[in-house]
């Protein structure tokens, strides 16, 4: 188990990532993959409630601070994107 998978998370803003297990990533990536694409944009309050009530039973870790972390990668590596003037603020696939 100690020689599980790291990813070192991008930031859209260039800050210094976070380490963290590839499969937790996974995990939260495919979850906001799939909220996104069921609802084309989604307000980020939702997707981490969703989160929340979907994830908290089985998901070792705080899963807020996952969907935070992963979200932001995923900014960073040009899969999602936050819709510009939203507020509170959404996102969406990139195109």
């Amino acid at each position: 188990m100690k020689d599980e998978k790291r990813i070192m998370t991008l930031h859209p803003q260039g800050k210094k990532g976070v380490h963290i297990l590839l499969r937790k990533y996974d995990m939260i990536k495919d979850f906001i993959l799939e909220k996104v694409k069921e609802h084309q944009e989604i307000e980020y309050q939702e997707l981490s409630d969703l989160a929340i009530k979907e994830l908290s039973e089985t998901f070792d870790g705080k899963v807020v601070w996952y969907i935070v972390s992963v979200k932001l990668d995923l900014e960073a590596r040009g899969i999602i994107e936050r819709i510009p003037k939203t507020s509170p603020h959404q996102i969406r696939l990139k195109k």
